[in-house]
Parts: structure tokens; sequence; C-alpha cells
């Protein structure tokens, strides 16, 4: 047995402000569309993954989700183009990201990541 797929549901009903955080922002595809869900995804290569967190590091709280991206100074860029407020950082942090966090349009609270 192996898991296969590990999917993030967030409720949510204006399809229009998921469409622009996650698809016109964040460059994922929508891959499914039934009108009361959309679901976006990247690239099949990406691993299931699950972290159980006590807290966010670097005193922050545990973001709902972590998204990792190639470019996150043109990821910044573009939420701050549309004037979405940042809730922390970007900082460096001393194991080994640049990350901030913000506010998904359903209140989630989101950990925009890069490797160094």
């Amino acid at each position: 047995m192996a898991v296969r797929r590990i999917v993030a549901n967030i409720a949510g009903s204006d399809m229009a402000a998921a469409r622009a955080f996650y698809g016109e922002i964040l460059g994922l595809q929508v891959v499914m569309d039934q009108g009361w869900i959309v679901t976006f995804a990247a690239d099949a290569s990406m691993t299931p993954q699950l972290s159980i967190a006590a807290e966010g590091g670097s005193g922050t709280p545990v973001p709902d989700l972590s998204i990792e991206v190639d470019d996150l100074d043109e990821v910044l860029r573009r939420f701050t183009e549309r004037g979405i407020p940042l809730e922390y950082g970007p900082a460096d942090e001393p194991w080994g990201v640049r990350r901030f966090y913000l506010r998904d349009p359903f209140g989630r609270l989101v950990n925009i990541l890069q490797h160094a």
C-alpha cells in the first residue's frame, strides 16, 4: 500500500478568488472543476507530504499550507501588486529557507517559501 496523493481541502465559495490566488498568482493549474469544487495542481513530480508542527518556526504560528516556489521574489511581487498584506517576512530562516506568510481569500495562513 502506498499513499499516492495528499489533497488539502479548504472551505470556500468564491471560486474566482481561488482562481486568482492559487491560479493566477501562484501559477497552479485547474485540474478539476465541478463548480462546487475546483482542484489546483502543479506538475506530477510532487511527493505527498504531511507536517505536524507545534509552531511555525521563528516564533510564528503554524501555517495551514506551505507552498514551495522556485522564485520567491517574483511571487512576492505578484502578491504585493494585488495589495495582499503579508503577516510575516520575507525572512531568511536559519534552516535554509526564505519565506513569507499571508492569508488566502478564505483566511487560511499560507507559508510561501523557497529553499536557499
